[in-house]
């Protein structure tokens, strides 16, 4: 049986790791890195942009060209908070009015567990597997100069394509089945980081200090998730009083028509 990768206890315990985390990039980015240290909970002192952020899991490549962030997400953020742990990183390698130049290559990659919930601006629902995006300019007809390098990506595997490379649908079958089928997941043991995650994440395998931080996270997140729900539910409720239609509080709360009207009969 696996340990839940939507928990950040089980997340950390995997993705630390040098070959899952080694396996993972270049799988992802195509590019292979070795790294001396890979930290948790990262900071910056002092703060970047005033903004205390943290950073899930960080690491450096030896020669000092590359910065790697891996952040899990366990609900929908929008994607403004991505954008700027990304612009953030980049940022953080000027460090006077001096020095322009941003000697290393910056990677962030999001992990998100839920499926998405943000839509584009034009209202139409995003549902893809993969997102990228890099900073390298293109002219009038569409040809790219590699200036910068640096790449965001986003994987959700809540949003299967059959159009994803395989060596990326090992690690989005790794965080799906881990969630939702621990005990008989199907994956690619062939690929050695996914066979090193998978061992380092059976439930056998995990300490009775990492059992136990890892239902503590998890009572966390279900207290979060209660209170989060009876303020939606409190909102829906005073939009009822105030006259307003189904499809507006459904829009405004998340909530479904059925939902809504459960509580029209309740008032």
């Amino acid at each position: 049986m696996l340990g839940n990768l939507d928990n950040e206890v089980i997340f950390k315990k995997a993705f630390t790791n040098k070959i899952v985390f080694k396996a993972f990039v270049r799988d992802i980015l195509g590019i292979e890195i070795e790294v001396d240290k890979i930290e948790t909970e990262k900071k910056f002192d002092p703060k970047i942009g005033y903004i205390d952020f943290e950073l899930d899991i960080f690491a450096e490549s030896v020669d000092k060209r590359m910065v790697i962030e891996i952040q899990r997400i366990e609900y929908d953020y929008h994607f403004d908070r991505f954008l700027h742990y990304f612009l953030m990183l980049i940022a953080e390698q000027q460090r006077t009015a001096k020095e322009y130049n941003v000697d290393q290559t910056v990677y962030v990659i999001v992990v998100l567990t839920a499926p998405y919930t943000i839509n584009e601006k034009n209202g139409k629902p995003i549902k893809d597997e993969v997102l990228l995006l890099n900073f390298n300019p293109q002219n009038l007809k569409g040809e790219i100069r590699d200036l910068y390098g640096h790449q965001f990506v986003c994987l959700n595997p809540n949003h299967p394509d059959t159009g994803t490379p395989q060596q990326i649908r090992d690690w989005l079958d790794l965080i799906y089945q881990s969630i939702h089928n621990p005990e008989r997941p199907a994956l690619n043991t062939a690929n050695e980081g996914i066979k090193m995650a998978i061992e380092l994440i059976s439930f056998e395998n995990l300490t009775p200090e990492e059992r136990t931080q890892a239902k503590n996270k998890e009572a966390g997140k279900i207290t979060i998730a209660k209170v989060e729900n009876a303020k939606t539910l409190d909102i829906a409720k005073n939009a009822i009083q105030k006259g307003y239609e189904n499809e507006v509080i459904a829009d405004i709360t998340g909530l479904s028509i059925e939902e809504i009207e459960k509580l029209r009969q309740e008032e």
